[in-house]
């Protein structure tokens, strides 16, 4: 036994760390062009500083990205060449509303999207699109305040029955928002949110998530209305915490940390607010305008799977505990003494994947499909052009692994399996090049210099074998 028949391989991409052509065809101003390469990124991410556009000073790597807008053939001949049965990529709404809030849509963003993928459809590449993929245009943020306005939930549906009308049996797979509980970590990159001073900001990142949930809804809805072979996802940023010690306090701080990240999934696959999201909001003074039509439509139009990104666990320790903190990661915790890091600091576990695959699937009993996963690193080009990322093939082998036991010992269901970054692009946390994860190298630096010429990893051969042989021969 292993992997099921019809399994999706393939590598994952977001519209902002590739496209670049920020400025062309129509294409608006989002929110993640305006997030700087650089000690900034950060501060302005999170929504603490606000920069809601080009600033005199500041490299913004999203501006070009990978240029794949003008790229894109090349590429997805060079994922058909590894044998992907899937191609994760994004939409970027300001191509196709370029303020967000228009009547009519961009014919020019509709026609390059549906160029895309044609191209896919002609290696036999499934697209697995991402609705938003922390993507949302200026205009929605300086006129309604992003996310924290629940008119951006008729904005949104209306660029969901677009997506869903013009590309119908061109897209099966679609996922609402990417990574959605990263409101909570990086809130103006995932909802558009630049706090005011003394604002209750658990208050607006827990109001914008609601309407995020109840726009997620809807576009299942739409969905399944227009094409009932769409198949319609969540999407979380995944990694079981682990309590630090048996210490009832670190124990109490892990089940704390899970439940406010499986909170978003819970909604959308189980149709409603459990019972101790609702206690905690209530303890903290978080009030919902939850209307009886939200209710019936987070109810009536849950996800038909569950995706996630998976790249390390995580290690909670309650009070009282001398643990180390976790530095350089969006997700706060303690360090894991057992296991080793990545170059980033970010813990490498592939039981960890197993463990997370397991809680997921005992908890919501769907499909799962993980999104993303792999190992930011920096690459060597040797004098004769080759790379050699062993380190690369050996983080991604031992993940592939643990899936495999996931499926074949442990009776989960997973469709598919989308890399993180199968070509390199910019990174969202760091808005660094160097920070590579692809198959794919491309001539880039994190100033923005260099060729954009794409070669071949050592990497790329090695995936080309494990799709080859359906994740049997794994090197």
């Amino acid at each position: 036994m292993g992997f099921p028949k019809g399994f999706l391989w393939g590598g994952a991409t977001a519209a902002n760390q590739c496209e670049g052509a920020y400025n062309l065809d129509g294409r608006g101003l989002a929110n993640v062009d305006v997030m700087p390469h650089g000690p900034e990124r950060w501060p302005v991410g999170t929504g603490v500083r606000p920069m809601l556009d080009f600033e005199e000073g500041y490299y913004y790597p999203a501006q070009s990205g990978i240029d794949f807008y003008h790229r894109y053939r090349e590429d997805i001949a060079l994922f058909a060449e590894m044998g992907f049965k899937v191609f994760r990529m994004s939409i970027a709404w300001s191509r196709i509303f370029p303020k967000g809030d228009e009547q009519e849509p961009n014919e020019a963003g509709l026609a390059f999207y549906e160029d895309v993928f044609r191209e896919c459809q002609k290696y036999g590449i499934e697209p697995l699109v991402t609705i938003t993929h922390f993507d949302c245009p200026i205009h929605l943020i300086t006129q309604y305040g992003g996310w924290r306005n629940c008119k951006l939930i008729d904005f949104y549906k209306k660029l969901a029955r677009t997506l869903f009308t013009r590309y119908r049996g061109l897209v099966r797979y679609w996922l609402t928002f990417n990574e959605i509980n990263m409101i909570l970590h990086a809130p103006f990159m995932g909802a558009g949110l630049v706090f005011e001073e003394g604002e209750n900001k658990q208050q607006v990142k827990y109001t914008a998530a609601h309407h995020e949930l109840v726009a997620s809804a809807w576009a299942t809805k739409i969905a399944h209305e227009i094409d009932p072979d769409i198949q319609v996802g969540c999407m979380l940023a995944a990694g079981s915490y682990y309590p630090y010690s048996p210490r009832p306090e670190d124990v109490r701080a892990a089940q704390l940390s899970n439940q406010e990240n499986y909170f978003f999934i819970d909604v959308q696959s189980r149709g409603s607010y459990p019972a101790y999201a609702l206690r905690m909001l209530e303890r903290e003074g978080i009030e919902l305008d939850i209307s009886d039509e939200d209710r019936r439509i987070l109810a009536d139009h849950t996800v038909d799977f569950i995706s996630f990104s998976y790249y390390s666990s995580r290690c909670a320790a309650g009070e009282g505990s001398d643990a180390d903190q976790v530095k350089g990661n969006a997700f706060a915790g303690v360090k894991n003494p057992y296991l080793s890091e990545s170059q980033w600091g970010w813990a490498i576990d592939p039981l960890g994947l197993r463990i997370t695959m397991n809680e997921l699937y005992d908890r919501y009993q769907k499909p799962l499909f993980v999104v993303e996963n792999g190992l930011g690193a920096i690459d060597r080009v040797a004098e004769d052009g080759s790379i050699d990322d062993e380190y690369r093939i050996e983080y991604l082998r031992q993940h592939i692994q643990a899936m495999r036991d996931a499926i074949t010992e442990d009776g989960v269901e997973l469709l598919g399996y989308t890399t993180w970054g199968p070509i390199d692009l910019v990174s969202a946390g760091t808005g660094e090049m160097s920070k590579r994860y692809g198959f794919i190298y491309v001539d880039r630096d994190d100033a923005g210099e260099g060729s954009l010429e794409r070669s071949r990893k050592k990497s790329f051969y090695w995936y080309q074998r494990v799709i080859e042989t359906n994740g049997e021969d794994l090197g």
